[in-house]
């Protein structure tokens, strides 16, 4: 009776490890993710809610995502780690020097994805900080120049409907926000998904700047990137079109479908 007693051990043996090798597989992230945002600021209510969000998301999707909110903790070998870049709420212009370095080659080189929500076209030169060049012509070489405070809605009309970003999108949809305008359109420096039409503006502004792309990809770079020029409120996450671009912009910029 004991070899019995003892294979059928062995064989209890050998199923928990198989159990356990498979639960440790699946349990380790798909992707690993990091997100900057700012402390505070006006766009405070946006960054709670996006986390909230995302969050939900990472532990849905199997992915991680770890919180930032300045340049201090970038440098190119803590960015070894991710395979995603989420830019929530930071501008470009008061990075240091050796995050700005590992950046740049973040995205020439292809060592991970970006996806970038409104804050990161404030190009320009603010609080004494000089033009970050590099990522004004990352950015289709646009400088900013003016805003509209407390926002307005706007028809986006999607201009790629084969990109993967904008998958499960409807041609053109209606999304309220802070939108900025610059100095020229990036149209000729970048790939074009979706711009706004000025005219369906509600209410009516008149900050406009004739053709005014908000989402789009900058193909000239390794890294697969989105940039959305929405972000600025927080309600946002109760708009489909927005929860569902945003999601496709994470899995196809850490190119994982």
């Amino acid at each position: 009776m004991k070899k019995p007693i003892a294979l059928t051990l062995l064989c209890l043996l050998l199923l928990l490890y198989s159990i356990t090798g498979y639960t440790q597989q699946a349990a380790k992230p798909s992707f690993k993710a990091i997100a900057i945002a700012e402390n505070g600021g006006g766009h405070a209510l946006f960054d709670v809610a996006a986390k909230s969000w995302l969050n939900k998301l990472a532990a849905d999707s199997n992915f991680t995502v770890d919180y930032i909110s300045d340049t201090k903790q970038i440098n190119k070998a803590s960015l070894k780690q991710y395979q995603l870049f989420i830019q929530l709420d930071y501008p470009p212009y008061p990075w240091e020097k050796e995050a700005q370095d590992a950046f740049t080659d973040y995205i020439e080189n292809g060592r991970g994805g970006w996806v970038g929500f409104h804050h990161p076209t404030l190009l320009g030169v603010f609080d004494g900080y000089p033009m970050w060049q590099w990522y004004s012509d990352f950015m289709g070489g646009i400088e900013f120049k003016l805003h509209i405070p407390g926002g307005t809605a706007a028809e986006l009309h999607v201009e790629d409907a084969k990109h993967p970003v904008m998958k499960n999108l409807p041609l053109s949809f209606i999304t309220e926000d802070e939108w900025y305008i610059y100095n020229k359109s990036p149209r000729a420096g970048v790939h074009v998904l979706a711009s706004i039409d000025e005219a369906t503006y509600l209410p009516k502004k008149d900050v406009k700047m004739g053709d005014h792309p908000v989402i789009w990809s900058n193909e000239h770079v390794k890294a697969r990137n989105v940039y959305i020029a929405m972000g600025h409120f927080p309600q946002l996450f109760d708009d489909v079109a927005f929860t569902t671009l945003f999601r496709n912009a994470i899995f196809w910029a850490a190119d994982k479908p």
